[in-house]
């Protein structure tokens, strides 16, 4: 197969693998296609939850289901991660594969997790044809998150902001609804329902008693974790009372003893204390912890400037995505404060950026690390 066509087939794998949400996680998001030997599409399919099929035994069950299982003979397999060689909640995909009778496997990436790893060798070793690293940059992006737990054992940190030309968050007055177009803000729902926590402030929360659910799109309800550090939030917002409350987790600092606190784990809710420095919970230990004690890989931040500034200026952001709208506000709201520049050469740069266009707003995407060779 070209490397132009081998592209164009990841491409789909990484369309099907977009139908899936938080709700595959710990688990990768995985699309694979299947293709007869003159090219044909025999089957798809894409991992849907953790504990269901993975994408490869998806897509070999819908191609016994229309052509029988003499079609997998000869047939090709292109899957963005490399599939499992382990048994866990599910038999090892590369199994199926050599059992199927399928002839040549497209990788778009090597799995991080040296449980499950080890398939392209096996495939390999059995005489079937692999190719690997097939838009690997893309498939590594994708999932991110994963990769990023399998390696350093914290949650991958998504930092969104959308401000205007003059980088208002909102005007003088408070006023925030809103700076982004419909396009923009459809967005962010999506991004919430890949996310396995959605993290704010007490500010934010205060200000703008926001829902933090997953709406215009449908998906599966990531977390909600509120800092609260001193406990004094009132107990009326609607993280306190909407029916979410089993998906909330209010996040104090030592000593805190908020009056909420039953009514939230009367819910269903969590009160975690974290440490503290001052009045404010300490955000390094805090991101251990929801990694350790809540298995949270990804966690999408919508912040308010204290709380955005402080992760910015620790380098506790690994993506940034910053929207831009084409207005002027000026006497406002400024979405990032101090973070302790004095000198150009102190600036925070990224790794790798790019800008994309959403209806009227431009959005910079810009991650902490590149791509790993």
């Amino acid at each position: 197969m070209s490397p132009e066509s081998a592209a164009h087939w990841m491409e789909r794998c990484l369309s099907l693998a977009a139908n899936a949400d938080s709700a595959t996680s710990p688990n990768p998001r995985v699309g694979c296609v299947i293709l007869s030997p003159d090219g044909t599409v025999l089957g798809e399919g894409w991992h849907k939850r953790a504990g269901a099929l993975h994408a490869e035994a998806e897509a070999m069950d819908q191609v016994r289901s229309r052509h029988g299982s003499d079609a997998l003979h000869g047939a090709t397999l292109v899957v963005n991660l490399e599939p499992c060689n382990h048994q866990g909640r599910t038999p090892p995909c590369t199994r199926d594969i050599l059992n199927a009778g399928i002839v040549r496997v497209i990788v778009g990436m090597r799995d991080p997790n040296p449980t499950a790893a080890g398939g392209i060798d096996q495939l390999r070793s059995a005489n079937v044809s692999v190719m690997t690293d097939v838009l690997k940059t893309r498939c590594y992006r994708f999932n991110e998150a994963f990769v990023h737990w399998q390696t350093r054992q914290v949650p991958f940190v998504t930092l969104k902001l959308a401000q205007t030309l003059d980088g208002c968050i909102a005007t003088a007055t408070g006023e925030s609804q809103w700076i982004t177009g419909k396009v923009a803000r459809k967005l962010v729902h999506v991004w919430r329902r890949e996310h396995d926590a959605i993290l704010i402030g007490s500010g934010t929360a205060r200000t703008d008693d926001p829902c933090l659910t997953v709406r215009h799109v449908s998906g599966t309800q990531p977390w909600r974790v509120i800092l609260d550090g001193q406990g004094r939030l009132p107990g009326t917002l609607k993280i306190f009372t909407d029916e979410w409350g089993s998906k909330t987790i209010v996040v104090v600092a030592h000593e805190s003893d908020p009056a909420y606190a039953d009514r939230l784990q009367n819910r269903g809710g969590r009160l975690i204390t974290a440490q503290s420095e001052g009045n404010h919970v300490a955000l390094p230990s805090l991101i251990r912890l929801l990694g350790r004690d809540l298995n949270i890989q990804s966690l999408l931040v919508e912040a308010g400037p204290g709380l955005a500034s402080a992760l910015l200026k620790q380098d506790l952001v690994d993506r940034l995505r910053l929207f831009i709208a084409p207005k002027l506000i000026g006497n406002g709201l400024r979405g990032v404060e101090d973070l302790g520049v004095h000198n150009l050469d102190q600036s925070k740069v990224f790794g790798e950026y790019s800008w994309e266009t959403v209806e009227h707003d431009q959005l910079f995407t810009g991650y902490k690390h590149p791509v790993p060779a």
